[in-house]
């Protein structure tokens, strides 16, 4: 990238900032509510374009609202200036926020399935087992990711930086390459691959960082959070009927040209020879593993929150010797979530705080009530999807648009908010899917060259609508009518 489009970059979200405060204040907004969202716009923005760290962005956000005291509750009532303490505070709040570091810790334990060799077993042992055709590979890549994604909230970490590095020794064994018949098994493996980590990001609330994010928005906006055990039974069947289908569907619309072969079993069998017997660190990640699953499914029942099990296994990571305190001071990426998410779980509730949310609610409410509550309800879901093609991670969709739309419903007459917030937050997976810059893997798998950009983009369109029509078509009638129970 040239220093033009670098420093263009750079200026795009204050700019954007600037003529969107300049604009008039609409009617029913204080100028301080106004300032608040133009900043937050801004970072929005930032967030998209990536001029620096996206963690860098967030903080950005929030030091330039905490200089001009705009955020905490009543700062945009009336416009009136708050004590700098009081900002202070509210800046700092993201940080003491307890699905922050739930995050945080999910990555160490992310850290503990590579360190200890224990994602790089499960996935051998899979290819060793169903790589005998080119479709078994395929749903053995997707099983090897439908076991890491409950323990793994960085679907990068999970399928980008744990499979990926699998999956991308296999095409050449097989004379496929990205520039030499790179549809002969080298494009399906890597586009079933990324559309099995959509789905599985979708299945688990411990699958995908910005699950968490979203619920934290969730609350902040005033609706009951959801379990873990009752995202996973709400999602369920869609995920069942998805990931069996992925890997089948690809078969079909994206056909390898080789239908089988023996070396990539062989090749499994070879390095799972050459790391040999189960290590007494796999075994032990195995137990926290178990131990996380446990309490994370039966919280509620013990009485123990999500974070305090997250922090348990990361310090018994520690403790046992899977991973060393320095491996947890030198994560870079888990402490760059922590700055980044503290940062936008703040701005995200400054929205509301500010009264800008309320706002938007009511002309959402005076717009949509035409419509019935059902009918209403698919199109906040459809609008809410289609709108990540304007967005490069997760998290800043989640970050601009979650609790807007959770406002924009408790608007309108009939739809039960805590009912479309679940199924909003459950899309966030499967939406990842529609653009090669979808999600945190996607560019990985792009960058990998078996995949043209045409193919790239066609795919994601057919594959992200057939995940929205069965989406709406099963999830929405089973948590209404039998799923809700568990919620």
């Amino acid at each position: 990238m040239s220093s033009v489009m670098k420093v263009l970059k750079l200026f795009v979200p204050v700019i954007v900032a600037l003529v969107v405060y300049v604009l008039p204040t609409p009617e029913g907004l204080s100028n301080a509510s106004w300032l608040y969202f133009s900043i937050f716009l801004g970072v929005v923005v930032g967030l998209i374009l990536e001029p620096i760290p996206a963690a860098l962005v967030g903080l950005v956000g929030v030091g330039v609202c905490i200089w001009l005291k705009v955020g905490p509750v009543g700062s945009g009532v009336d416009g009136a200036q708050i004590a700098s303490k009081v900002a202070v505070s509210w800046g700092l709040a993201g940080f003491s926020n307890s699905t922050v570091w739930l995050i945080f810790a999910a990555f160490m334990i992310g850290l503990g399935y590579q360190r200890s060799g224990l994602g790089k077993r499960i996935a051998l042992f899979l290819v060793k087992t169903l790589g005998k055709t080119t479709l078994g590979l395929g749903y053995a890549i997707s099983i090897a990711d439908l076991i890491l994604a409950p323990f793994i909230p960085s679907n990068s970490a999970r399928s980008g930086g744990t499979l990926y590095p699998i999956v991308n020794s296999i095409p050449p064994m097989m004379g496929s390459y990205p520039d030499k018949e790179p549809r002969k098994v080298g494009a399906y493996l890597v586009w079933v691959s990324l559309a099995a980590t959509c789905v599985t990001s979708s299945m688990f609330f411990t699958a995908l960082a910005p699950n968490l994010l979203a619920m934290e928005t969730a609350v902040k906006s005033g609706v009951e959070p959801i379990s873990w055990f009752g995202w996973f039974m709400a999602f369920l069947p869609a995920g069942i009927i998805l990931f069996l289908l992925t890997p089948f569907l690809t078969y079909i619309l994206y056909p390898p040209t080789l239908k089988g072969s023996s070396e990539a079993q062989k090749w499994a069998q070879e390095e799972l020879g050459k790391i040999g017997k189960m290590s007494i660190k796999e075994w032990l990640m195995i137990a926290l593993a178990v131990f996380a699953l446990v309490f994370w499914i039966g919280g509620d029942t013990f009485g123990v929150d999500a974070t305090t099990v997250a922090l348990s296994v990361m310090i018994g990571m520690v403790l046992l010797g899977i991973i060393s305190w320095d491996d947890v001071l030198g994560n870079k990426s888990a402490w760059s979530v922590l700055a980044w998410f503290g940062s936008l779980v703040t701005l995200a509730g400054g929205l509301k705080n500010v009264g800008f949310l309320e706002f938007i609610a009511k002309i959402g409410g005076e717009y949509l009530g035409d419509f019935d509550a059902l009918t209403a309800m698919v199109g906040v879901i459809v609008l809410f999807y289609l709108l990540h093609y304007f967005f490069a991670s997760t998290t800043s969709h989640v970050t601009a648009l979650l609790a807007l739309f959770i406002t924009v419903a408790m608007g309108i007459d009939g739809i039960d908010v805590r009912e479309l917030t679940l199924f909003l937050m459950l899309s966030l997976g499967i939406m990842g899917i529609i653009t090669p810059y979808g999600t945190g893997p996607s560019p990985v798998w792009f960058g990998s060259g078996f995949v043209s950009g045409k193919d790239f983009w066609r795919l994601g369109f057919i594959f992200g609508m057939l995940y929205l029509v069965v989406f709406l078509v099963i999830t929405i009638p089973w948590v209404r009518y039998v799923a809700h129970a568990w919620l």
